[in-house]
């Protein structure tokens, strides 16, 4: 059997499922009592214990997973910083969703998937990541679990857009095979990381399919720079509803954010983001709930 490591952390500012669920990352199936979570060649299985989160991995692969749930940053001070914002609903979402981490994720997984999501929804995007990783990838096993790994650029750039066509990727079949052709075998995402971050955007919105959005995500997701601000339709909604701005292009409502929030602005993006969806998640099941107790009756 093989060797594993157990990590374990507290779980003030960490809730493995809002992590995993506010749109940040594609790969993680519900296991038992908690999660199968996949990263590149990786898996892990985590789950809420005794007030805290315990992570099951490889003892090879403890590092790793240190990294990715980002356990050695302390995210009280980010919460403190949100709730000393002086906005009401940064407080009150970052009271509500202290326990998300910004993931750090494999680059190239991350920026194909985000390319992948762009005008999708979650369900669909998680499936067609699946079936890339089935197609391409390497299965192998974990807890007796069947998984298949994301594969790499240069396994990708073996295959051209028809093949991904027909895996479901649609229009963005074209632009998966084109930037598999070109990062494969380079040392591309190791020259991203010297760049600034203003810098590192400009260079992937370069890339065929990749807008300011998918950019941003990945800045954000794939890179943890967290002088970034993904803006979509929750935090247009955020903007003009709880920050009372005037209507704007989506690239200055990030732009508006990251100078106001600097180095937090990341993570501020993602209790916003996760607050106001789920709020209005809420009330949208509440009213339909209301309309069959009234229909019963």
């Amino acid at each position: 059997m093989e060797e594993r490591a157990i990590i374990t952390c507290g779980g003030d500012y960490f809730n493995i499922e809002d992590t995993l669920e506010c749109g940040q990352v594609f790969r993680f199936r519900p296991y038992r009592e908690g999660y199968l979570v996949f990263s590149a060649d990786k898996c892990a299985y985590a789950r809420e214990t005794g007030g805290g989160v315990t992570v099951e991995c490889a003892a090879n692969d403890r590092e790793y997973f240190e990294n990715y749930f980002d356990l050695k940053r302390d995210y009280s001070a980010i919460c403190s910083a949100a709730e000393a914002s002086g906005y009401p609903i940064l407080k009150t979402a970052a009271e509500a969703g202290k326990g998300i981490r910004i993931l750090n994720q494999n680059r190239e997984e991350a920026l194909f998937s985000f390319i992948i999501s762009q005008n999708n929804n979650i369900p669909r995007i998680k499936g067609i990541i699946e079936r890339i990783c089935r197609a391409l990838g390497e299965r192998r096993e974990f807890f007796g679990e069947e998984y298949y790994t994301f594969p790499r650029a240069a396994i990708m750039a073996e295959k051209n857009a028809e093949f991904y066509a027909g895996l479901g990727l649609g229009y963005r079949a074209g632009y998966i095979a084109e930037l598999a052709g070109r990062i494969a075998g380079t040392d591309y995402f190791d020259r991203l990381s010297s760049l600034s971050t203003a810098e590192l955007r400009k260079s992937l919105m370069s890339i065929k399919g990749v807008g300011a959005k998918v950019a941003d995500c990945a800045v954000l997701f794939g890179f943890h720079r967290a002088d970034s601000f993904p803006a979509d339709t929750w935090i247009e909604k955020v903007y003009s509803e709880d920050f009372h701005g005037t209507p704007c292009a989506r690239d200055k409502i990030s732009e508006r954010f990251v100078k106001e929030f600097g180095e937090n602005a990341g993570y501020f993006q993602q209790y916003l983001f996760y607050y106001k969806r789920s709020k209005e998640k809420a009330l949208a099941a509440a009213q339909t709930d209301e309309k069959a107790a009234g229909k019963e009756n």
